[in-house]
């Protein structure tokens, strides 16, 4: 949806000695021209997490630390084909374009406001034009099915990352008690990502190559804080379920447009028996 080269708008780095020869002696300045009919879609993960101070800090105003990124959907190395990842954050923050070369692909802050942070991805290949995605920083709960609100499920010392605790750690904790015997809430951390496809249409041969060689980014599982499927599913569902009540109800509104006619014919049946019948009189 966001690969402005095809649509509008919109483990660490090791290439292997392969590519890197490939890459000097194979391809030209065109990397290879582009290949005619090939179609290559990568599927990516963006989005920000945030936690609560629980007040404002007295130095700044800002109430919460959070984090925005971008990772791969499966568990492969993107840097294999992705340069640099650029995140352009409001203009109140000092150097508001952070540049990010090496997974993870992420920057952390602190804020007190929402606002769009502009993500663009820069390709190996300079013949790709980058991709242009906009995200809007989520710090507070709003409507439900925009995002989702997990309770503790990183230590209250730990820094926030795109990528989920072990199961073990995300299970909510107990709430922790004050010294006047009150009970403090567990810290909660919000959490808005999406799901995005990134497509190659008829990509350069160099760019193939890239795309179809990615090394493994983890050894462990690699997860996400939304479980896609379970949306993907809950999404086809809805669908399947919004198209038999459309054709319910097409079907009840032919059956009433039916009956108009047929009503509408009687009456001028009616009408010309009564017309007749008036001149049959004269």
């Amino acid at each position: 949806m966001f690969c402005d080269c095809y649509r509008d708008r919109q483990g660490f780095t090791k290439m292997t000695s392969v590519l890197s020869q490939s890459q000097s002696s194979d391809y030209g300045p065109d990397c290879g021209g582009r290949l005619k009919g090939v179609s290559i879609m990568k599927p990516i993960v963006y989005g920000n997490i945030a936690r609560y101070f629980g007040k404002k800090r007295e130095e700044d105003g800002h109430t919460h630390e959070w984090t925005v990124y971008l990772k791969p959907y499966l568990n492969e190395d993107m840097s294999t084909y992705v340069k640099k990842v650029q995140f352009k954050l409001h203009d109140s923050y000092a150097n508001q374009t952070r540049v990010v070369t090496r997974p993870p692909y992420e920057v952390t802050e602190t804020g007190w406001g929402e606002f769009e942070i502009v993500i663009k991805i820069h390709f190996q290949d300079p013949n790709e034009r980058p991709v242009t995605i906009y995200h809007i920083l989520k710090l507070f709960q709003s409507s439900p099915g925009t995002c989702s609100t997990i309770t503790s499920i990183l230590p209250a010392t730990a820094p926030l990352s795109s990528t989920p605790p072990s199961p073990a750690l995300s299970s909510p904790a107990a709430p922790s008690t004050a010294s006047d015997g009150s009970v403090v809430p567990s810290r909660k951390i919000l959490v808005a990502e999406s799901y995005e496809e990134l497509v190659f249409q008829e990509p350069s041969a160099l760019m193939q190559q890239l795309l179809q060689n990615c090394s493994q980014l983890s050894l462990s599982d690699h997860r996400h804080y939304t479980d896609f499927e379970s949306k993907k599913r809950k999404t086809l569902e809805n669908i399947a379920i919004g198209k038999e009540k459309v054709s319910q109800e097409l079907t009840d509104l032919r059956a009433k447009i039916q009956l108009a006619k047929e009503t509408l014919a009687d009456f001028k049946e009616k009408f010309a028996k009564a017309q007749s019948e008036i001149a049959s009189d004269a």
